[in-house]
């Protein structure tokens, strides 16, 4: 894992208690600023055919998926999660119109796809609307982390959350999916600003990293991944 992202994120959590919470968020927002910098750099390395490559298919790790795949996931979680779970408001998928934009066949998280599945769905995004995706996710939820409270942090999950949960259909039945509900429900807000808020950005951000490299090996962008 790049030493100064995890340093940084072990630094947020420490701090995520009454005393410090307005300087974990605030260390938070800077960090997710980091890896979305990050991430924008990569549209000036690769083409839109290399963000449906899957370089690493038979990986025992994250990196066994695609570019494309991985923003779309790890952006679908966090609009699911913040919108549906927390803010119980609209998920940005639909109020602004982007599985049309994205031209993407599912509004699920995606984690029910494997290896053909994940490239022929990567094929299908648009990386214009993919990204316009991501930064209003991204942007939306800096805005709300910046007014959250410590007690609004502390807050936890019911049953009826979880039923709305399930009843937007953005969480696939399959087995391979379905275990999240469970997981979400199973923190407190605190808990979810720890996963997915920032430490599931740096683990596909790292992954992502590492097939970019693969399919650049000269390229400048795998300094912050451990390959």
């Amino acid at each position: 894992m790049n030493k100064e992202w995890s340093a940084a994120n072990q630094a947020i959590q420490a701090k995520l208690k009454q005393a410090t919470f307005a300087d974990a968020i605030s260390e938070l927002i800077s960090l997710r600023d980091t890896l979305m910098t990050e991430i924008d750099s990569w549209r000036t390395v690769l083409s839109p055919e290399d963000f449906s490559a899957m370089p690493f298919p038979n990986a025992n790790g994250y990196h066994n998926k695609t570019v494309a795949y991985s923003l779309w996931h790890i952006f679908r979680i966090e609009d699911i999660v913040v919108n549906t779970l927390i803010r119980n408001q609209a998920q940005i998928l639909f109020s602004g119109s982007y599985q049309e934009k994205l031209h993407a066949s599912l509004i699920t998280t995606g984690n029910e796809l494997a290896k053909e599945q994940i490239v022929a769905f990567s094929r299908e995004l648009r990386i214009d609307g993919l990204y316009q995706y991501i930064h209003d996710v991204k942007n939306q939820d800096a805005a709300w982390l910046t007014s959250l409270t410590y007690q609004e942090a502390k807050a936890s999950f019911s049953q009826a959350d979880k039923d709305r949960l399930i009843q937007t259909k953005t969480v696939s039945s399959d087995e391979c999916a379905a275990w999240l509900i469970d997981y979400w429900c199973g923190k407190d807000v605190k808990g979810l600003l720890k996963m997915p808020l920032s430490r599931h950005w740096i683990m596909h951000v790292e992954a992502s990293l590492r097939i970019i490299h693969k399919l650049h090996p000269q390229s400048e962008l795998e300094k912050g991944a451990t390959l």
